[in-house]
Order: C-alpha cells, then sequence, then structure tokens
C-alpha cells in the first residue's frame, strides 16, 4: 500500500480540485479523501503538490532499435520517468523502420522487461516511409500498435492518405499525420520570415503547414475518419483546425511545449537547438497556439522528443539534424506557461493527460488507476549533461534554471522515480 498525503488532487474527468488524501492498494487507488488511515501503508507526503494522472506522451523517438548512441529504450524510459510520463508513444523512425510485427513485439518485448514507463508503439503508415504502399495495419494493430504515422514524413499522395484513414478506422488505429507541403519548405533550415533573412537562412513559409493541414481535413471529412495533425506550429492550422471541428470534422491536434515558448528569434544566436521540424515561427503564431490549446481546439501537449548525438548538433546550424529533447522539459515550460495565466492549472493537466489519452480512445482518470504523477510546481532545478537521464543534451534549457519537476512517478502502482532520491 501507498498513502499520498496532502497533495492537491487534481483529475480533469472527474471534475476534481481539491486537497486530499491518495490511497493506493494492490497498485491501484483505492481512495481518495481526507485524513486517511492506512497503519500498514508507505506514507509519502506531498504537501505542496500537485496528484494528478499519469502523463502521457504522444510523439517520443526512442531511437531503438538502430540509433541508439541517441538514445535507447533504457535512456529513453529514464527520461520519461524522470519527467513525470507514466506512458510514451514511440514513433517508428527506427532503424528498421517499425513497420512489422517483429519490430513492434521487440520494443515492447524490451520496454516491459525494464518495467517502468509504459511504451506504446506506433507503426509507420507506409512501407520503410517510403510514402508508396500502406503497411500491414491489421498485422501491426496484432502486435500491440495503438496507431500509425509516418513520423515525420508526410504521406504526400491524398489517395493513399485516404485509404489509410479508412483501413486504420477499420482496424482502431489513430492516423497521426505529419502536415507539410514539401515543394514549399525542401531545403529550410528555419520560418521564412525577418530571422531567416537576417540570419541568411532558407526558409520555410507557414503555409507550407497551412496547405497540408487543409488537403489532409478534406480527406479526413471526405472518409469521416479520425485525423490527428501532430506538432501544429502556425497560426492558420489552428485556425483550419478549430473549423474543420465545427463542422464535425474528426480531427485532434497537439503542440510541443517548444513551439508553445520559443519563437524563431532563439535561432539569432545560431544555437542548433533551436532547429526543429517544424520550425519555430513567429510572435503571431506561438500565441495563436497558446490560444488554441487553451480553448481546446488543440487537444493536447506532446514533447516530440527528439534526441540527437553531439556531433549531429555541434556544428553549424546549416548541418545540424532537427530536433530537440522534450521528455524531461515539458513540465518546467507548461507549468511557466501557468505562472503567466496563459493556461489554467486544470487545462494544463488536462492536456498532459485527459487529453492525449482521448486522442487514443483511452481513459485517464484518479479513479482506480495505477499510474500518477506527484508534480512539484515550485521545485527549482538546472537541466544539464549531469541532471538529464537522456543520452542527449539537445535542449534550449540546457544550463539554464528552470522551475517546477515530477515529485513522484507511479507506473502500475510502482514508483518508477522519486526525485528526493536523485538529489535533482
Amino acid at each position: 500500500m501507498l498513502l499520498l498525503r496532502g497533495g492537491l488532487v487534481l483529475d480533469p474527468t472527474s471534475d476534481v480540485e481539491r486537497v486530499a488524501d491518495v490511497l493506493l492498494v494492490d497498485g491501484r487507488v483505492r481512495e481518495i479523501g481526507e485524513a486517511l488511515v492506512a497503519p500498514d501503508a508507505e506514507v509519502r507526503d506531498v504537501s505542496g503538490c500537485w496528484v494528478v494522472p499519469g502523463l502521457l506522451d504522444l510523439r517520443t523517438h526512442l531511437r531503438e532499435p538502430g540509433q541508439e548512441y541517441k538514445e535507447d529504450l533504457q535512456s529513453g524510459l529514464a527520461a520519461a520517468a524522470a519527467g513525470g510520463f507514466t506512458t510514451v508513444c514511440a514513433m517508428p523512425g527506427t532503424k528498421p523502420v517499425n513497420d512489422q510485427r517483429a519490430v513492434t513485439q521487440l520494443i515492447l518485448a524490451r520496454a516491459e522487461a525494464l518495467g517502468g514507463t509504459r511504451v506504446l508503439p506506433f507503426g509507420a503508415i507506409t512501407k520503410g516511409l517510403e510514402g508508396r504502399e500502406l503497411a500491414e495495419m491489421a498485422e501491426l494493430r496484432d502486435a500491440g500498435c495503438v496507431g500509425v504515422t509516418d513520423d515525420r514524413k508526410p504521406v504526400h499522395d491524398a489517395q493513399l492518405l485516404r485509404r489509410a484513414l479508412e483501413y486504420a478506422a477499420t482496424f482502431g488505429l489513430v492516423v497521426m499525420q505529419h502536415c507539410e507541403e514539401p515543394s514549399l519548405s525542401h531545403g529550410a533550415f528555419a520560418h521564412e520570415g525577418v530571422i531567416s533573412t537576417r540570419l541568411g537562412l532558407r526558409g520555410a513559409p507557414r503555409q507550407a503547414e497551412e496547405s497540408a493541414v487543409v488537403r489532409d481535413l478534406s480527406v479526413a471529412e471526405l472518409t469521416g475518419a479520425p485525423l490527428h495533425v501532430a506538432h501544429v506550429s502556425s497560426s492558420g492550422a489552428v485556425a483550419r483546425i478549430r473549423d474543420a471541428k465545427s463542422r464535425g470534422v474528426l480531427v485532434t491536434a497537439d503542440v510541443t511545449p517548444h513551439h508553445l515558448t520559443w519563437t524563431d528569434e532563439a535561432l539569432l544566436g545560431f544555437d542548433t537547438a533551436a532547429r526543429v521540424i517544424p520550425p519555430l515561427r513567429e510572435a503571431s503564431d506561438r500565441d495563436a497556439l497558446r490560444r488554441g490549446l487553451a480553448d481546446g481546439t488543440i487537444d493536447c501537449i506532446a514533447t516530440d522528443h527528439a534526441p540527437h548525438a553531439p556531433l549531429e548538433k555541434e556544428c553549424e546550424l546549416a548541418e545540424a539534424l532537427p530536433g530537440m529533447i522534450g521528455l524531461e522539459t515539458a513540465l518546467p515550460l507548461v507549468l511557466a506557461l501557468v505562472r503567466d495565466g496563459v493556461l489554467t492549472r486544470r487545462r494544463a493537466v488536462e492536456a498532459l493527460t485527459t487529453g492525449p489519452a482521448r486522442v487514443l480512445g483511452r481513459s485517464a482518470t484518479l479513479t482506480d488507476a495505477s499510474d500518477l504523477t506527484v508534480i512539484d510546481p515550485e521545485h527549482a532545478w538546472t537541466p544539464s549533461r549531469e541532471t538529464l537521464r537522456s543520452k542527449s543534451t539537445n535542449t534550449l534549457l540546457l544550463g539554464r534554471e528552470v522551475q517546477g519537476a515530477a515529485r513522484l512517478t507511479i507506473v502500475r502502482g510502482r514508483v518508477v522515480f522519486d526525485r528526493a532520491t536523485v538529489g535533482a
């Protein structure tokens, strides 16, 4: 038994937001109430912290198999647990690509053996992520995949996307699409605008995303099947998604913490950590993303955790691979939005828990839950090569003090991360 004493219990599903104790018995929440008594329980004082359903990340690049020099399942899941994530969705851009049963089963077996944060794999929409032939979705579903995506490659063929949406709906799989028109973004290193001009960098206009969103929403409307739009970055995309939802199109969307926080001005120092896909855009785009998340147009936050080795980032900006780590830094960035009044406390928790769970057709509530996260919103710490559990350190927060962190991460009723034991 485990008794969490005196935390602020936040459960968006059941509309609970009050100071209470939480008792776990046999690995599940048995009771939520005041001054609970359980003589045989291990008691943890979590006063001043938030007790919430386990955080769920829809987009995590764990790199295993094939790119373990960047990240592997052990380091990636350790980073996830330290960030408060009890479940992560593994992207299929591995080597080999997760487009077949054997790769899915390898990932799940390895994650199960590690016994920490849960892994829900996404398979590829097309074989080899090549955009030509659909992967065997029934096989991927039976092996344990919860959805399909071509990761950071758009399915450019509209007829192929139509078939993917129809087949995936048949098998109960989520289709997650990276919306980008490659002919408008080819060779780009930044958002096309004043900053890219000043730096002499080739830029991608926001229309590269917006035009693809319009097309993909039209295909989704045609099929009547659900579509999830990944890492929205532009004001126009938010407007198109809002309009589609008002017309009954079955669309959901996510946004990253870094797109909610920074703009393309982060590139002014040629910091390669700021090179991401889609690119950081202008303040007007960031503000539209914030409004879209606050009002529910954007359903949830996804880290898009993308670790890279030092040689792939510590180089000229034009040579650096795009991507930023996010599992361990998501909470401080999101909590900063709460402190700034951009998000309510409840909406922030919802965007990291029940929001992504709904995209997957799942529930995330503290009632009878076995996965919980205890958040200390005041904890100050500094991301560094010593404090980060990820193998990679490609983040704009490196060496900068931040506020807010996971205090405890509980998976299957067992504490898999305790910040008090690591001193960070």
